[in-house]
């Protein structure tokens, strides 16, 4: 299928934007584009890879279930974001469950054309690694944000991580997610969230919305969430 009329979308994407045009030209070629309903699972945990994705539109949520039964998410990802490149690299089963948080629109790279388009041009492989060491920074980011911060400072973090998305296309004000996600993003209460949001609104860094948070003052947040 021609994927050239989402070239616009995909070029805001700053990893993406750097392929040379011709890598660009037959990741376009390869690529295929899939729907998923709201609710509906995209990839599953240890399930074997079959390619790589990237949201266009709608909102894809990344999940594990720890031994309790407990939903863990560790993000959501937003159009212009690329993901599932782990496992198309070190051959192993997919990490996290992905599920759709709405009506989602993907592009999708197959496995198989992948591996032979990086067999066929090797020297495509340092682009990629690029993605992949970016997404290593991310899950450092997590860590650190987990190991000290006080939960105030882990939900400011967070929000500042939401409004750039997982190397998203660009950088968002205002981010679709409700108190009840955050709760579970945190592993604490919805009535927790409630009470750090309201703090925050009071100190006008951020207003609260149903369904949404508008981000006021992002470099505040940014710089607060590090004490």
């Amino acid at each position: 299928m021609n994927c050239e009329q989402y070239k616009p979308l995909l070029m805001k994407n700053p990893w993406f934007a750097m392929l040379p045009a011709s890598t660009i030209k037959q990741l376009l070629d390869l690529c295929k584009l899939k729907h998923i309903a709201r609710g509906e699972q995209l990839l599953a945990k240890d399930a074997e890879a079959d390619g790589m994705y990237c949201v266009l539109e709608g909102k894809i949520k990344i999940s594990n279930v720890n031994r309790e039964g407990k939903e863990m998410v560790l993000t959501w990802l937003t159009a212009g974001t690329w993901f599932g490149e782990i496992s198309m690299f070190d051959g192993l089963p997919r990490t996290h469950d992905s599920f759709a948080e709405s009506d989602s629109q993907l592009l999708m790279i197959p496995s198989q054309s992948f591996h032979r388009l990086l067999l066929a041009h090797p020297e495509l492989y340092p682009h990629f690694m690029k993605q992949l060491c970016e997404r290593i920074r991310t899950v450092f980011a997590i860590l650190d944000e987990t190991s000290g911060l006080s939960l105030r400072s882990q939900l400011m973090k967070r929000l500042v991580m939401l409004s750039n998305g997982w190397n998203a296309a660009s950088q968002q004000d205002e981010i679709q997610v409700s108190q009840e996600s955050l709760a579970r993003l945190l592993n604490t209460s919805r009535q927790t969230i409630n009470k750090l949001l309201q703090a925050l609104q009071r100190e006008k860094l951020i207003e609260v919305k149903y369904g949404k948070i508008k981000l006021l003052e992002p470099e505040a947040l940014r710089s607060q969430s590090d004490l």
